[in-house]
């Protein structure tokens, strides 16, 4: 390992980092993390911190998942790679595909396309329900229907689907024809809103206003998160996802369910679609696939499109599609061993109850900081803090006074991510209800300093 005094020295000087300016990088050196242990998190100074953000949403089974390193470790020895394209497979990804379509099927979904990670899953799928289409003699079905603040990667279809202007304005010209729908976001919408059942019945109003102003026949597919992440947390009425369901058959659109961040047990359910009682005709996954510690994702197929892809006769469904990495062995291992886990700990049940306490406890921090404006989560453990610098006006808090708030919160022990005025939390599934009560003490005295 490079010693402390080297890191420091070349911290953001030759690397580039994602989501942050090249110059504030310079500015404002990056925390450097050299160990991770459980659901700690160690940098070059030797604080440790919990890590309340799961790594990026990904660590559900913490840093010291054995069975997986294991398994990482022995396929390294047997088959470190080789390609999935027309013609060879490999052992691991026939058997990874078995398992998730057995895991994935109470949602309906028993075929996977595997790429190497969440932006690459949706993208994926993008492409397979303009493909699906076209298959089935509808060409015309192109356009896609998103949520304003959700989040899919960063991709040019990704980012197209996008509803957050932070991703999308310095690389415009997007891809065309994707049209965005308002978030049910009590806090801040469109209809001045607050009752969930009433926004979420406001919300697909509005959609299907849209379809019916661009024409069915010209979309191809709905894509949304059950519970929007990385936009702020944004937990929509239970009615939302099922009746957006509805609408989508009725008009002969594709149901993509974007679970990047909520399938394997975050939401305090197996899939956030689930969770809703809905199944989905596509569903992207990733992330905590592997806990993160390989790159990898996929792409679930419902049978009603696989049917489609093949039972094919002119050529069309032929995917000419695919990653250099797509179903790569060591990933398709660390998968396999990281299901098994997830399933054995049952780490759903432990997000629901611990997401539960942690919710319950930031409200209370409403009653004791007025630069807290909304808490948004309730829904296992995916939580969020949105604050602002006057309650009456809902003023966004400033990016220098969130700085101090996450600078504030990481010395009282415990790491979190700033995103906007957002304080967004996403810890490992598989902490305790002691490391509940830490990170609410650190956010308590962050947010008394800030």
């Amino acid at each position: 390992m490079s010693d402390s005094n080297f890191l420091a020295e070349h911290n953001a000087r030759h690397m580039w980092h994602p989501m942050a300016h090249p110059a504030d990088s310079l500015k404002n050196p990056p925390t450097v993390v050299t160990a991770a242990e459980g659901v700690h998190i160690t940098d070059k100074d030797g604080h440790t911190t919990l890590d309340a953000v799961g790594g990026l949403w990904n660590v559900n089974l913490g840093f010291s998942c054995q069975p997986v390193k294991d398994a990482i470790t022995a396929q390294l020895s047997t088959l470190p790679y080789y390609s999935a394209f027309r013609g060879t497979s490999n052992d691991r990804a026939i058997e990874l595909s078995w398992e998730l379509s057995r895991f994935f099927g109470p949602d309906g979904l028993s075929r996977a396309f595997f790429t190497s990670g969440g932006s690459d899953s949706v993208e994926t799928a993008l492409r397979l329900a303009r493909q699906y289409h076209k298959v089935r003699g509808a060409p015309g079905r192109v356009k896609f229907l998103s949520l304003k603040k959700g989040y899919h990667g960063t991709h040019f279809g990704g980012a197209s689907v996008n509803g957050n202007a932070g991703f999308r304005t310095q690389y415009e010209p997007l891809l065309p024809g994707c049209h965005h729908l308002p978030a049910p976001y009590t806090y801040r919408n469109p209809f001045d809103e607050e009752d969930p059942e009433r926004l979420a019945e406001l919300c697909l109003n509005a959609m299907e206003d849209e379809i019916a102003f661009q024409g069915a026949e010209t979309i191809a597919a709905f894509i949304m998160e059950p519970v929007l992440g990385a936009g702020g947390v944004m937990v929509p009425h239970a009615s939302f996802m099922p009746r957006a369901r509805e609408i989508c058959d009725r008009h002969g659109i594709l149901l993509i369910a974007d679970e990047v961040i909520t399938a394997f047990g975050r939401t305090g359910g197996w899939t956030g679609a689930r969770h809703w009682g809905v199944k989905p005709d596509l569903m992207c996954i990733a992330k905590a696939i592997t806990n993160g510690y390989f790159p990898f994702g996929a792409v679930m197929i419902s049978e009603a499109v696989a049917e489609v892809f093949e039972g094919d006769e002119t050529g069309r469904a032929a995917i000419g599609h695919g990653y250099t990495y797509s179903a790569h062995p060591v990933g398709a291992a660390a998968a396999l061993a990281c299901l098994a886990e997830t399933e054995r700990l049952r780490v759903n049940d432990n997000a629901a109850a611990r997401g539960g306490e942690l919710f319950a406890g930031l409200r209370r921090l409403t009653e004791r900081h007025a630069i807290v404006g909304d808490v948004r989560g309730g829904q296992g453990l995916m939580c969020a803090l949105e604050l602002v610098s006057d309650r009456a006006t809902r003023t966004p808090l400033d990016k220098a006074a969130m700085a101090r708030v996450h600078q504030a919160t990481y010395e009282a022990g415990v790491m979190i991510r700033v995103s906007g005025p957002n304080v967004i939390l996403s810890p490992p599934l598989v902490i305790s209800a002691g490391d509940v009560q830490t990170i609410l003490s650190a956010l308590d005295s962050a947010l008394a300093a800030a």
